[in-house]
C-alpha cells in the first residue's frame, strides 16, 4: 500500500530519493573529482538499471515522490534514455528531475524533454572560458553553455544553474550570475563549498556563505523572498524585484537545515545515505541481488529513512570530510 508520507524519528518528512546512477564523469571539478587517484567502481559492482527501477518502485511504497538523478556525470552511462523512459513511468512519483554537468546535453535535451521531464539543474561555476577550463580541467565551457541554451529552447522550466561559490576562484562572478536572472528565467543556485570527500581543497579561507552572498545580490536590487513546495530541496529562494528568474542559496554549513531535510541519497554501488556528511550507509544491493525479497528491502529503506541524522553535527564540531568523493555519493 502506498502512503503519502514518510517520516522519521525527527518527524521529518522524507520524501525525496537523490540516486547516483554512475560514479563517472567527463569534467575534473577541483572540490569534486581530482585528476588522479580516483578508483572507479567495477562494473558489477553498479546498479543495473533494472535494478535501480525496482529499488525506485520500493521507495515509492516509502513515500518517496520525488527523484534526481545525479552521478558522476548521468549522461555518461550507456542507455540512460531507454532508462529515463522507464523511471518517468512509475506511478506516484510526482516529480523527476536531473542534475547535469551540460557537456552531452545539447543533443540530449530533446529526448530528456520527451521523457516527461520537465526541471533540469546544470552545474556551471564560471561564465569565463578559462575559468571554466581551471575548475573542470576539461575546455567545454562552450558545450556546456550551449547546452543550458538548448535546454531554455525547449522550454525546461525551470533551468537551475548551479554555482558553487569558491573564494579567490569564482565569489567575483556572484554578480554576474545574479544578472542572468535580470534577463533570463534561470534560475541560478549559490551553493556554499563543502568539504566533502578528500582532498577536494576545502578550507575556510576559501569559504563564502550564503549570507555575504546575499549581501552581495542585493546591491542590484531589492530581493524579495520566495515559498518553497513540499517538494523543493534546501534552497532558500527569492527573487530581484522585476527579474525574470529567481535566485537560490544553499547553505549547508552557515544555514545548516538538517530539521527540515528531506532526502535520502542512493550511491551508486546501491548503498543508502541519511545525510551528505555522515559515512553510515545501509548496503541494499547485496540483499537485492541474493533474493532476499521485497519485505526486506522495503524494511532497509525504512530504517534507513529512521536512522536518518538528526543533524550534519557541522555547527558544533566543526567542518569535517565524509570519506567518500562526492562523485561517488551523488551530490
Amino acid at each position: 500500500m502506498l502512503t503519502e508520507k514518510s517520516t522519521e524519528k525527527t518527524n521529518r518528512v522524507i520524501n525525496y530519493l537523490r540516486l547516483s546512477i554512475t560514479d563517472r564523469c567527463n569534467l575534473r571539478c577541483v572540490y569534486c573529482m581530482p585528476e588522479e587517484g580516483i578508483n572507479f567502481l567495477p562494473h558489477s559492482e553498479i546498479l543495473t538499471y533494472e535494478e535501480i527501477l525496482h529499488l525506485v518502485r520500493l521507495s515509492v511504497q516509502n513515500g518517496i515522490r520525488k527523484v534526481r538523478l545525479t552521478g558522476g556525470e548521468p549522461l555518461v552511462r550507456k542507455g540512460f534514455i531507454n532508462f529515463l523512459t522507464s523511471l518517468c513511468r512509475i506511478e506516484a512519483l510526482k516529480e523527476i528531475t536531473l542534475t547535469t554537468n551540460g557537456v552531452l546535453l545539447k543533443d540530449l535535451a530533446a529526448d530528456i524533454k520527451a521523457c516527461g521531464i520537465c526541471r533540469i539543474n546544470i552545474s556551471l561555476d564560471s561564465l569565463k572560458a578559462e575559468r571554466f577550463f581551471q575548475i573542470t580541467g576539461r575546455d567545454y565551457f562552450d558545450r556546456v553553455w550551449e547546452g543550458i541554451q538548448e535546454a531554455e529552447r525547449l522550454e525546461f522550466n525551470p533551468v537551475k544553474i548551479n554555482v558553487v561559490v569558491m573564494k579567490g576562484i569564482n565569489d567575483d562572478e556572484v554578480l554576474d550570475f545574479a544578472r542572468l536572472t535580470l534577463e533570463k528565467p534561470y534560475h541560478i543556485r549559490f551553493i556554499e563549498f563543502m568539504p566533502v570527500g578528500e582532498n577536494n581543497g576545502w578550507s575556510p579561507q576559501k569559504f563564502v556563505s550564503t549570507r555575504e552572498i546575499h549581501e552581495y545580490i542585493g546591491t542590484l536590487g531589492n530581493l524579495r523572498p520566495v515559498r518553497s513546495n513540499a517538494l523543493d530541496g534546501p534552497a532558500k529562494r527569492c527573487v530581484i524585484e522585476g527579474a525574470k528568474g529567481e535566485i537560490g542559496l544553499i547553505g549547508a554549513l552557515s544555514n545548516h537545515f538538517c530539521k527540515k531535510c528531506n532526502r535520502l541519497r542512493m550511491t551508486a554501488e546501491g548503498h543508502l545515505r541519511g545525510c551528505l556528511f555522515s559515512d553510515q550507509e545501509i548496503d541494499i544491493k547485496t540483499p537485492l541481488r541474493e533474493d532476499k525479497g521485497d519485505a526486506h528491502l522495503l524494511n532497509l529503506i525504512r530504517q534507513a529513512i529512521k536512522n536518518k541524522p538528526r543533524e550534519h553535527g557541522i555547527e558544533r564540531y566543526g567542518p569535517r570530510k565524509c570519506v567518500r568523493q562526492m562523485s561517488s555519493i551523488g551530490g
